[in-house]
């Protein structure tokens, strides 16, 4: 069979979502193409392996950016999925919805009904929250949400909570409900034990409808027109072109990085690079792989006076006895991501809300595992959220196999300069609070010494790092904005029957990880594409009084 009514191409995030919704209807026929393979791997459905998958080639297109110009002429990495499940199945599982205010700003930025209240029944209808359903939370989904292991098993967790309330900030409990800004318990989409992506949470019940068939292992080559018709992709698999056609649509969920770097081998994008890969342009749009955004994060790491931290179960036999508790019980320190409480704070008087985000981990060490120093630790990743500067995905060949250009110009912007300033100091103030004293030795990086604006500077230019949150490279937008790509319905301005869903089209990035707003796009989306639409709920959320005139306020949330 080679003609559905709908092709959808990438089976990441967004995309395990619109074929298990598209082929509810069992009149209706779809295609899910994957360049990956199955995401039946231990090391992918045990929470703790996190960093494994990430650093598999067979699980990771590999991509990296361009020298940076001011991080110092740094490649930086930027890793996304290439399984079933995509990012979903290689990320850290940190389950952030973003503020509601990030949501409402899409539709300030020109995306026409892409606002808080429209998207929360969707946030609501993926989820399954694991202190059950309420005004803010989805308690019937298909994606499990815990909090890990409930700061159980560690102190440090819920003394990092207090010593952002040492420091004036409110405690919150539930960031992705009534309030984010302030210190309380992360949530992460794990669900009995292991990773619930997208894939495990939609495809494992849609995979075996007969209208529903999924094509792995093939790279799509370019989408395939009518006149200005999408009617199908052409793909590549051992070294053949084979083509599949869409009666209907076709649906791009490659990715920030795969959907603009498709488009413009179709011919859809800024004329200067097709050009300059030898691409016919079909349709000029400016905007395809423009307005690229990402998070950069540092490791703010202590030393740790008592024995507690994660630090004591790096050799191999304690993972050994972790792994083997996991695979008998599906409990225990295998069963979480580690990050198990955070915080959202803003950076300076005048913003209405957060823009820096703490996780918190019980230890020492880098994403990859490997240990910061010989000796208990603790650290929490941090950076601000809402960067100025855009960077840009740019083919540089027609050749599918050949990576594109990336550059995300992290820190042209003056203003996240000086975000970086502030982010240090105010970590520091509130990893030296009195509440984490019992456990608080020396300062391991950046060390007390990065003090000044200068030093600062140097210091995050020399060891900061991608978040993995690159997104808005193929934005939604009004029909007056010549770098909005598509229109509210996530279609592709110029061209009929082609729409992109996935973390390219948010038209700024959110304060937050992105795999929750992803999957609520390909909620959202898959209802749009079916001509139908969950009733608005307008749900409060918290504001600080005193937002215009002080960093920070102690009123929010009550234990």
């Amino acid at each position: 069979m080679r003609e559905f009514d709908y092709v959808v191409v990438g089976a990441g995030s967004a995309g395990c979502i619109l074929a298990a919704r598209l082929s509810e209807d069992p009149d209706v026929t779809v295609a899910l193409l994957e360049a990956g393979g199955s995401d039946n791997s231990l090391f992918i459905r045990m929470p703790t392996a996190l960093s494994i998958p990430m650093n598999m080639d067979t699980f990771n297109w590999g991509y990296e950016s361009e020298p940076e110009p001011h991080l110092d002429a740094r490649q930086m990495d930027c890793p996304r999925g290439k399984v079933m499940g995509g990012s979903s199945s290689i990320n850290g599982m940190a389950f952030v919805r973003g503020n509601a205010h990030d949501i409402d700003q899409w539709e300030q930025l020109g995306a026409k009904g892409w606002n808080y209240a429209n998207c929360l029944p969707y946030y609501k209808r993926m989820e399954s929250w694991h202190l059950g359903e309420n005004q803010y939370r989805g308690g019937k989904g298909p994606v499990g949400i815990n909090a890990g292991n409930d700061m159980k098993l560690n102190p440090l967790y819920e003394a990092f909570i207090h010593a952002g309330e040492d420091a004036g900030y409110p405690f919150t409990a539930d960031y992705n409900g009534y309030q984010q800004e302030g210190f309380g318990q992360k949530h992460m989409s794990v669900a009995d034990g292991e990773r619930a992506s997208s894939s495990r949470s939609y495809l494992a019940v849609a995979k075996s409808r007969p209208n529903l068939n999924i094509i792995p292992r093939v790279t799509a080559d370019q989408v395939l027109f009518d006149g200005k018709k999408a009617i199908g992709v052409r793909y590549r698999t051992s070294g053949r072109y084979l083509k599949v056609f869409a009666k209907r649509e076709v649906i791009l969920s490659a990715g920030s990085i795969g959907s603009p770097a498709l488009l413009q081998r179709s011919g859809i994008g800024p004329a200067n690079v097709l050009e300059a890969a030898d691409v016919p342009v079909r349709i000029e749009s400016a905007g395809v792989g423009a307005n690229l955004q990402d998070h950069l994060e540092v490791y703010f790491q202590y030393e740790c006076t008592q024995p507690v931290s994660l630090n004591r179960h790096l050799s191999w036999w304690r993972k050994g006895l972790i792994g083997a508790r996991w695979v008998m019980t599906k409990q225990g320190l295998g069963a979480t991501n580690h990050f198990e409480s955070c915080g959202f704070i803003r950076s300076r008087a005048g913003l209405k809300w957060p823009n820096i985000q703490y996780h918190f981990l019980p230890g020492a060490m880098r994403y990859d595992g490997r240990a910061a120093f010989a000796g208990d630790g603790f650290q929490v990743h941090v950076g601000p959220n809402k960067p100025q500067s855009r960077g840009y995905v740019a083919i540089r060949s027609a050749d599918a196999y050949a990576k594109p250009i990336i550059r995300f110009n992290y820190l042209e912007h003056e203003q996240d300069k000086q975000d970086w300033r502030d982010t240090i100091r105010l970590t520091r103030e509130v990893l030296q609070q009195k509440s984490l004293n019992e456990f608080r030795g020396a300062e391991i990086q950046p060390g007390l010494h990065i003090e000044s604006d200068e030093a600062i500077d140097a210091w995050v230019r020399a060891n900061v790092e991608s978040a993995y949150h690159p997104s808005c490279s193929v934005k939604m937008g009004a029909d007056d904005d010549n770098m909005a790509v598509l229109d509210e319905q996530c279609r592709v301005r110029g061209v009929d029957g082609l729409r992109v869903v996935d973390s390219s089209i948010f038209p700024s990035i959110t304060n937050g990880n992105l795999n929750a707003p992803s999957m609520m796009v390909g909620e959202r989306a898959a209802d749009l594409i079916r001509g139908q639409s969950l009733p608005a709920e307008d749900a409060p959320v918290w504001v600080p009084d005193n937002w215009q005139d002080n960093q920070r306020s102690v009123t929010g949330g009550d234990r």
